[in-house]
């Protein structure tokens, strides 16, 4: 799952995105972090980025998007990503296209979240007021001036991102004014209906809740405590089938003993019957001799 999430500062990006890691099993792709470790690694494209950011200038898109490309070219990057602060102008997205055209990848989603920006201003406001009245320390980028600033500056260089990526038929509006957990759900259904897929280690973690996990262990349990039962009754239907073996053999040897002494029987008598004529015979002989 390949996903873009385009929006204004403050409606929410970062927080989405980080849900959408824990739950797909992807990456964040953050261009500040990506140019960062480039340079350290001492890369290539991290040589040339290293030497124009020396120099005080903007990194190049050329070498921005050659930065991506050896990054999503990592393991733990097979599974998809998500690109924070890139694309940020329409040259940009044309580049991403032709990088991922070229790897043979996909963009799966453009996730646009809609906000109201006098909604936003007024929250930096109450928030800056709140922390002043605390006494606690102002970031310097955290105020209404430089929100509107980086508002204007988003609306004329990556607001016509909507329009090129609703072209293509990839973009999916969704009201980022709404609770998190909410906009949440209504990022999770969309990405259900362009075909996403949750890895089953992230599903099962995702739809399982406490009390399931409990049934699924006293399931275990139940499970367990049968296989001594089932072993027992095993032994018992073996003693049966072998007491069975037995008494069939005992009865086997009883029939063919009562068969051997009648058959002995039988022989001693026809034995006897023969000799009692042979003697009586013989008795006969002799009683005609003295004749």
């Amino acid at each position: 799952m390949r996903i873009i999430l385009l929006g204004p500062p403050g409606s929410g990006k970062g927080t989405q995105a980080q849900l959408l890691v824990q739950r797909y099993g992807i990456v964040q792709l953050s261009t500040g972090e990506m140019l960062r470790a480039a340079v350290a690694a001492g890369t290539p494209v991290g040589l040339k980025a290293k030497e124009v950011m020396a120099g005080g200038g903007l990194v190049p898109d050329e070498v921005v998007v050659g930065i991506i490309s050896d990054r999503i070219d990592q393991p733990d990057a097979k599974n998809g990503f998500i690109l924070d602060g890139f694309p940020r102008t329409v040259p940009q997205a044309e580049a991403l296209d032709e990088l991922l055209r070229h790897k043979h990848l996909k963009l799966d989603a453009v996730i646009e979240l809609r906000v109201n920006e006098s909604a936003l201003l007024s929250r930096v406001e109450t928030r800056v007021a709140q922390m002043r009245e605390r006494g606690e320390e102002v970031r310097l980028d955290d105020t209404p001036e430089v929100l509107t600033k980086r508002l204007a500056s988003y609306r004329s260089q990556t607001e016509p991102l909507i329009h090129y990526y609703s072209e293509r038929r990839k973009l999916s509006t969704i009201d980022g004014m709404m609770a998190i957990d909410e906009v949440t759900r209504a990022i999770h259904r969309q990405l259900l209906a362009l075909g996403a897929v949750e890895p089953k280690t992230h599903a099962r973690s995702a739809a399982k809740s406490a009390p399931a996990k409990k049934a699924k262990t006293a399931q275990k349990q139940a499970k367990a405590a049968k296989k001594p039962a089932k072993a027992a009754k095993k032994t018992a239907k073996s003693a049966k089938t072998t007491k069975k073996a037995a008494k069939k053999a005992v009865k086997g040897t009883k029939k063919a003993a009562k068969k051997t002494v009648k058959k002995a029987a039988k022989k001693t008598a026809k034995k006897a019957v023969k000799k009692g004529a042979k003697k009586a015979a013989k008795k006969v002989t002799k009683k005609r001799a003295k004749r």
